[in-house]
């Protein structure tokens, strides 16, 4: 495109020119447009438009400017920062204290449901239960003289061979060399 000049290879490109396409037409403005201004005017009412735009303050210049029009100081930016720092740190310690509050709940329901299983099992330090003998010590020591008549009685029972045992269920695995 130097002096006036398409570029070669643009030059090349055929142009085609669809009669379903049409071009956007330039609007033309009313004799009395007025272009809008970047801040709002003051309330009639005197009601402040933001807070520190009192009455017996100065407003402060808007210079900082988006893209949208909305102009703001730097100040009221950082305000309005803080401001959302601090109510997403609230938002945070309000869902830890819920998530704790739960947790909490959650282990109080268990540790019921065990002790409705298993009372007094979580209440002590005794964690091997064992029953207890209501004998003396004299009683202990002394074998009854039915438990000897009824081990005597009974004829000892034949050592079982768990080797013939599976061969007999699955039959015999035989070693070959």
């Amino acid at each position: 495109m130097h002096n006036n000049r398409p570029h070669h290879l643009l030059e090349q490109v055929p142009l085609t020119v669809s009669p379903f396409v049409s071009l956007p037409a330039a609007t033309t403005l009313s004799y009395n447009y007025k272009t809008l201004p970047s801040t709002i005017p003051p309330s009639s009412l005197g009601i402040p438009a933001a807070a520190g735009d009192g009455p017996s303050q100065q407003p402060k210049p808007k210079y900082v400017v988006s893209g949208s029009g909305h102009a703001a100081h730097p100040e009221d930016i950082m305000a309005s920062c803080r401001a959302l720092q601090d109510h997403i740190v609230k938002m945070q310690q309000d869902a830890e204290r819920e998530l704790g509050e739960l947790e909490e709940r959650i282990r109080e329901r268990e540790l019921a449901e065990k002790r409705r299983l298993a009372p007094g099992w979580l209440d002590s330090e005794a964690r091997i239960l064992e029953p207890e003998r209501h004998a003396s010590s004299s009683q202990a020591n002394e074998v009854s003289v039915l438990e000897v008549d009824a081990a005597q009685s009974q004829p000892a029972a034949p050592q079982v061979d768990e080797g013939a045992e599976l061969d007999r269920a699955f039959g015999g695995m035989e070693l070959r060399g």
